[in-house]
């Protein structure tokens, strides 16, 4: 890969981004204030779904969602406590996701700590993403009961909703997703949950103006992670036991999706074969087809030319939105550098 690094991306190049770019406001009250609304709220008993809840939430990650939904609350105004109730509410959904997600994957940590399902087991993990969403559902009652705006609740099941379809589309063993397939994909994992708590803040703050923007802007954005995240997959720096680990699992990723594309008719029968039986025989032939090709590069390419649209969002939005998106946009963009360097 370093090779396609350096036909694609110059060193100058790496530094270069993001222009106009604005420092990030690091607010560590936030933080502790929403994760003790959230930790206010799970099971006080030593029940199994207890002893879960407070094992996943004993590191309760970046809460980029919350700190999105205040930081816009600061620059929008309404109620600051219907505005920390939806914030938690979209933190608690999107750790419903993560122990979800981490069932379906089979990922064994989370936060440098054993996942729910690894330590508990999957049907308690199972349980504890239910209650969660259960969970968010009810913050999110209490920021419309607070704020009046009821249609709150309508946001957070239409985000959560977008989601899991997603998701559900990233299990469909039926077909590899083509091209198409695959973005609809990606558009689902990421960006609903991280538009949510912009379009309820700007919803109670009457500032339903900035959410067509927002939308734009998290759609393009968070389909650059995803496919930054593949490439970082066949590198195996994207947490995964082993590299290449979805063309193992026969997951979506960017990179195969686009490898399949430049085979023949024959091979396109060969490889969609092997990709439906599920067996490791022939992983290395194929593995060091995809690497010989130039579908590292292509996705490379995707991957800018999406950031690129990204770009063009955030420039059109209103100066106070780039700084409430600002840590995201730092995050993706050391992510980009990440996948660019392996």
């Amino acid at each position: 890969m370093d090779d396609v690094i350096r036909k694609n991306t110059s060193a100058d190049d790496l530094n270069a981004r993001p222009s106009g770019h604005v420092p990030v406001i690091e607010n560590k009250n936030i933080e502790v204030s929403v994760l003790s609304l959230i930790t206010s709220h799970l099971p006080k008993s030593d029940d199994i779904i207890g002893q879960a809840a407070r094992h996943h939430f004993h590191d309760s990650g970046k809460m980029l969602r919350a700190k999105l939904a205040m930081s816009a609350h600061a620059h929008i105004g309404g109620s600051q406590d219907a505005a920390m109730h939806w914030a938690a509410a979209i933190e608690v959904m999107h750790n419903a996701s993560l122990v979800h997600d981490d069932i379906s994957d089979g990922d064994q940590m989370r936060r440098n700590r054993p996942s729910v399902w690894f330590k508990f087991g999957r049907d308690v993990a199972l349980a504890l993403g239910d209650w969660l969403i259960g969970l968010s559902f009810e913050l999110a009652a209490k920021a419309a009961d607070i704020s009046g705006r009821t249609q709150l609740v309508h946001v957070l099941c239409e985000h959560m909703m977008a989601t899991t379809r997603g998701q559900a589309k990233e299990f469909d063993k039926n077909a590899y997703p083509s091209r198409e397939t695959y973005k609809d994909i990606i558009l689902g994992k990421t960006a609903p949950l991280f538009i949510a708590p912009l379009e309820g803040v700007a919803i109670m703050g009457n500032r339903a103006d900035i959410i067509p923007a927002s939308r734009q802007y998290f759609q393009a954005i968070g389909s650059v992670y995803q496919v930054a995240n593949d490439l970082l997959n066949f590198a195996g720096a994207d947490g995964a036991e082993t590299s290449a680990a979805d063309l193992i699992r026969r997951a979506p990723n960017a990179v195969i999706v686009l490898f399949r594309e430049q085979l023949s008719l024959r091979e396109t029968a060969r490889f969609n074969a092997w990709l439906s039986d599920g067996k490791s025989s022939d992983l290395t032939h194929w593995l060091d087809a995809i690497m010989a090709s130039d579908a590292i590069s292509q996705t490379v390419q995707m991957m800018e030319d999406m950031l690129a649209d990204a770009d063009k969002h955030y420039q059109n939005m209103p100066e106070f939105m780039r700084q409430v998106i600002s840590p995201i946009q730092k995050l993706i963009y050391s992510v980009r550098i990440k996948a660019l360097t392996y």
